[in-house]
């Protein structure tokens, strides 16, 4: 099966890579071709545009920034659905909304193809050891279909039903990882202020109550100075900011979310640190 692939930043690098890996034929399409070159030296072949990936590919998978890139992707002049073959199935992996996701599965239903939304997890070092969780909505039979694709990227995967519940998952999740970044944040802030060896209090809190993900793989980049990004600060207030929006559709009120999406927004907007990971929100304390 001919996969294509659209979206060949710091998380697309590395699925494609495992793609590769696993003896898939990829081809792949970027913003900046440039951007693609690691890929394109491992083996993935180019095309110029999204159409042109959707007229070579019975599997069409796309991970890029924003909403409104995803729609360009889908839906503009140039892009997967002027290309796409009846029968294909697309698979959105970009944290996006649950209502664009509906919209393009209605609108690839339209053209006889199957479509799944399946944000991921994991973060930088996931993509590249092939370590994502995989949540998934859409078409079921699809899901049946690329399951096998999913297992060479990620050690789990989860289908949790119609359009759109991919993405609710996902937003469940960014929900939590508010919570251990803005924890991780202020652990540091107040065990450094109280004269804490750092290194000895991360060892310590690894092996109790406190552990997480968050904490085991961004503190040691902190110690070490290193912001450099395994998720984009600026798509992760993205993620809360819809995560809001869907709590807000839903009656829901969650302060502990909106107090995160208020210090994200002062690293992206105040301090022009949208390009750090997430971990650099530390650099926003003290100033």
């Amino acid at each position: 099966m001919q996969i294509g692939f659209i979206g060949t930043g710091v998380m697309g690098t590395g699925i494609v890579l495992n793609l590769l890996k696993a003896g898939q034929s990829v081809v792949v399409y970027n913003r900046t071709k440039a951007h693609a070159e690691a890929v394109l030296t491992a083996g993935a072949t180019w095309a110029d545009t999204p159409a042109a990936v959707a007229a070579q590919a019975q599997l069409v998978m796309t991970m890029v920034g924003y909403p409104r890139d995803v729609e360009e992707v889908y839906t503009g002049e140039h892009g997967i659905f002027a290309g796409i073959q009846a029968g294909s199935v697309v698979v959105d992996m970009t944290t996006s909304t649950p209502a664009l996701a509906v919209k393009l599965t209605q609108l690839a239903h339209d053209q006889d193809v199957q479509a799944l939304d399946a944000p991921v997890s994991g973060g930088d070092v996931g993509a590249k050891n092939a370590t994502l969780t995989v949540m998934v909505g859409g078409d079921r039979a699809a899901y049946d279909q690329v399951l096998p694709i999913f297992q060479e990227l990620g050690q789990r995967v989860n289908y949790f039903g119609e359009a759109g519940k991919g993405q609710h998952t996902k937003m469940a999740n960014q929900i939590m990882i508010a919570g251990t970044m803005t924890g991780l944040t202020e652990m540091l802030v107040y065990a450094k202020a109280a004269g804490l060896d750092l290194p000895q209090v991360l060892a310590t809190l690894s092996s109790g109550g406190a552990d997480n993900w968050s904490m085991d793989n961004y503190v040691p980049r902190i110690l070490k100075g290193d912001y450099t990004p395994g998720f984009f600060a600026k798509h992760f207030l993205k993620d809360l900011r819809i995560a809001l929006q869907e709590a807000d559709r839903m009656g829901l009120d969650l302060p502990a979310t909106k107090q995160a999406k208020l210090l994200y927004e002062a690293m992206v907007d105040d301090y022009d640190l949208g390009d750090d990971g997430t971990q650099g929100l530390i650099k926003t304390y003290g100033k």
